[in-house]
């Protein structure tokens, strides 16, 4: 229960890695440059780090709970169509998925869709956490000069817009996404939590 083979920790590392070094890139457009690079690389790592990794997680430990197998597995498709999509000018990337196992080889409707809500849930947790410290810093922002703090207001405000976008974009309702298993357990959860993504979405982009 909630251990980590070694394949899944070279998976998981070889995905942030990646997906870092992407949303690095993506920011530091259009005139990248190496201090922007090594700008930007702390910050991707944090707020993509935690809401993929955590993302993950949420499905993982949820399976595991019911005594399923569940272990995350990189794809390399969706890591290189990351890359390609970023060097093209937008981004859509699916570094990979948890796998999951059941011993009797079946599992219901119920416990897919609590499996699948709570990658979801941890991003929009995440996108209200990086909302909190971005509020609650903004006045010390504007009344100060002091580099850190511009630098975690700045930090928190790509964590609630990334957050934000990574619950409201695997709760579509389109298979193999989360929304399409939450949907067929209960539509009232799916749509309560896709609205208040979609809220949280709208709000990071229309600031």
């Amino acid at each position: 229960m909630n251990k980590f083979s070694k394949q899944e920790k070279i998976d998981l590392s070889i995905s942030i890695i990646v997906l870092t070094l992407i949303i690095s890139f993506m920011y530091s457009r259009p005139n990248i440059t190496v201090d922007k690079l090594l700008l930007f690389i702390p910050i991707a790592f944090v707020t993509v780090g935690l809401g993929f990794v955590l993302h993950e997680l949420g499905h993982k430990f949820v399976a595991q709970k019911y005594g399923f197998y569940a272990e995350f597995r990189r794809s390399d498709k969706g890591l290189m169509l990351g890359i390609v999509t970023a060097l093209m000018g937008f981004l859509f990337f699916a570094p990979g998925a948890v796998m999951i196992g059941s011993p009797t080889g079946i599992i219901s409707e119920e416990e897919n869709g609590k499996i699948s809500i709570a990658g979801p849930i941890v991003n929009i947790i995440l996108a209200l956490i990086f909302l909190g410290i971005q509020i609650s810093i903004q006045p010390l922002v504007t009344l100060s000069n002091i580099d850190m703090m511009v630098y975690l207001y700045f930090l928190s405000v790509i964590g609630f817009n990334i957050n934000s976008f990574l619950a409201l974009f695997n709760l579509l309702p389109i298979p193999p996404l989360d929304g399409s298993k939450v949907i067929s357990w209960n539509l009232p959860i799916w749509l309560i939590s896709i609205v208040i993504s979609g809220l949280l979405t709208l709000s990071a982009y229309i600031h």
